[in-house]
């Protein structure tokens, strides 16, 4: 009993010093008032360029401090090339057109770079009039873009009902233009400040891309949640894990989402891998459930939440949207649950002998979960600085 509650102890003493980002978002930022005047804002996280951004590591403020000018110059021209190449953005009936963004090295959101430990971005803006006659307004993720695309808007000073995330090769919903422009026939399904129905839009768009956060994305995740199935495969204990869990990044994804906690990736990221190892381990030298496993599910499950908040708390958006998308991502996060636990049970039903189950499958499958586990910490350990 005295090691899992040292274990959770020194998890929630690091928990109370730490929001992580480890999935970097492309948040697409749009605002049109009266007579068309229209400000496009798009923010270029440096991890997006590498080969595998979820893993790759920030750009903080204090290395930024002392990055040579010429660097910095480079920052802003892949910024400028990136854009180019995984965005598209439309004024219809005109058709594509091109932005002449002006670029900055800003923190997340336009955030001033202040502490050593902030991150930073590469923030174009375009400032324009929409020419008469223009009757919408919408974009589209390249198919060669590796991350989230978010497609948030304001018309007339008030953030439209709906809000979107694009996957690569995906085309957003139209932005009703005519009140500003003087078009006469606006776009069909197109949406304006007094459109209805965008909250349960965003929903069910924002249950995608948290199902896909799971799977295939985040293999961290599920190694996790097979460990929790592998213990026992009996439907009362299977649940009560999975409960804990999911109320857990449940708390941690809305406290991340709101601002109200602020945790390096640094922190975060060796903790989810050695929890992955902390799980598997005890599957290994514990056969059988008991309730004490719920407070480390628990506990772990706060962690995880905040792995899960990526991008999520820079987005800067309020009201319904932000619920029905959070919300949503919550949903598809547990649906994505639900696939591996699916997957795991369907692989395993056959064998009926519980003795050769744990001899052939939870020894050996958790000895692989756990020694990938401490081999992500180890190297998470080490990739801070």
């Amino acid at each position: 009993m005295i090691r899992p509650l040292l274990a959770v102890m020194a998890v929630i003493g690091a928990a109370t010093t730490a929001v992580a980002h480890p999935i970097p978002e492309l948040p697409v930022r749009s605002s049109f008032e009266e007579g068309g005047k229209a400000t496009i804002k798009v923010e270029i996280d440096p991890r997006i360029w590498q080969e595998v951004p979820d893993k790759a590591p920030y750009l903080f403020n204090k290395d930024f401090k002392i990055m040579p000018e010429p660097e910095r110059a480079a920052l802003v021209e892949k910024a400028k090339a990136y854009t180019k190449d995984v965005l598209s953005f439309y004024f219809l009936p005109l058709g594509q057109v091109t932005p002449e963004f002006q670029w900055q090295i800003t923190g997340e959101a336009e955030v001033a770079l202040v502490k050593d430990e902030d991150p930073v971005v590469v923030t174009g803006t375009w400032q324009t009039t929409v020419p008469n006659g223009i009757a919408g307004y919408r974009i589209r993720a390249a198919e060669i873009c590796k991350v989230g695309v978010y497609f948030l808007n304001t018309l007339k000073g008030k953030e439209l009902e709906r809000m979107a995330v694009l996957f690569p090769g995906e085309l957003s919903f139209v932005v009703d233009l005519t009140g500003l422009t003087g078009a006469a026939v606006a776009v069909e399904g197109a949406v304006n400040e007094n459109s209805t129905g965008g909250w349960w839009a965003t929903f069910a768009n924002f249950i995608h891309e948290g199902f896909v956060h799971v799977v295939p994305e985040g293999l961290d995740h599920i190694l996790f949640v097979l460990g929790l199935f592998l213990l026992s495969r009996a439907w009362k204990p299977l649940l009560w894990q999975v409960s804990m869990f999911t109320l857990a990044h449940t708390i941690t994804l809305w406290l991340a989402s709101e601002g109200y906690v602020n945790v390096p990736g640094s922190i975060v990221e060796p903790i989810i891998a050695g929890s992955i190892a902390f799980v598997a381990i005890e599957n290994i030298f514990h056969s059988r459930y008991s309730h004490w496993r719920l407070l480390v599910v628990f506990v772990f499950g706060l962690i995880h939440g905040l792995g899960f908040a990526g991008a999520f708390s820079d987005l800067k958006t309020t009201g319904g949207s932000a619920l029905m998308a959070l919300l949503g991502r919550n949903l598809g996060v547990e649906f994505g649950q639900l696939a591996v636990i699916s997957a795991a049970a369907a692989l395993t039903f056959w064998i009926k002998d519980e003795k050769q189950y744990r001899r052939w499958v939870v020894i050996p499958v958790s000895l692989v979960i756990a020694v990938l586990g401490i081999y992500w910490m180890v190297e998470r350990i080490i990739g801070v600085e």
